[in-house]
């Protein structure tokens, strides 16, 4: 075996340093976020040692929100060396969503807050004097229209 490739990984050795499983590497070689590897003379999915690295990258990038779909924009704008005014514009929508969502948090959380200052024991039979859920009769009535 050369020095070359002595520093190739095979596909378990790549999905476990980078954290993934291996559903996860192929799927992303099917996307394609990664480049297809080449192979061993038996067969084996041998990766650069960089590969690890790029999950890193994507799986981060997830974490804070964005899609595959976005993630692959951004790493082909990466691989350009040059960001598109596209790209730019895309991250301050992204901004844009995760302020809308710890908007909704943020209500959601103040709302729960409320429900235990006020003690409230049932989401349809609350029995606390000052309940702030607004739909006590929530499994007590139909809708409109319901003939069963």
């Amino acid at each position: 075996m050369s020095a070359a490739k002595r520093t190739e990984l095979r596909t378990s050795e790549v999905a476990e340093l980078a954290g993934v499983n291996i559903q996860t590497l192929r799927y992303y070689e099917r996307r394609g976020l990664l480049a297809e590897p080449h192979r061993s003379n038996g067969g084996h999915r041998l990766y650069p040692p960089d590969t690890v690295a790029l999950l890193q990258v994507i799986k981060a990038a997830q974490r804070l929100g964005f899609t595959l779909d976005e993630v692959a924009d951004l790493l082909d704008a990466g691989r350009r060396r040059h960001p598109s005014p596209d790209l730019r514009e895309r991250a301050i929508g992204k901004i844009a969503e995760i302020d809308q969502k710890i908007a909704d948090l943020t209500t959601i959380r103040a709302s729960l807050t409320e429900v235990v200052d006020a003690r409230c024991d049932s989401l349809t039979n609350c029995t606390c004097t000052d309940c702030p859920i607004p739909y006590l009769t929530i499994g007590t009535t139909r809708p409109s229209g319901d003939f069963a």
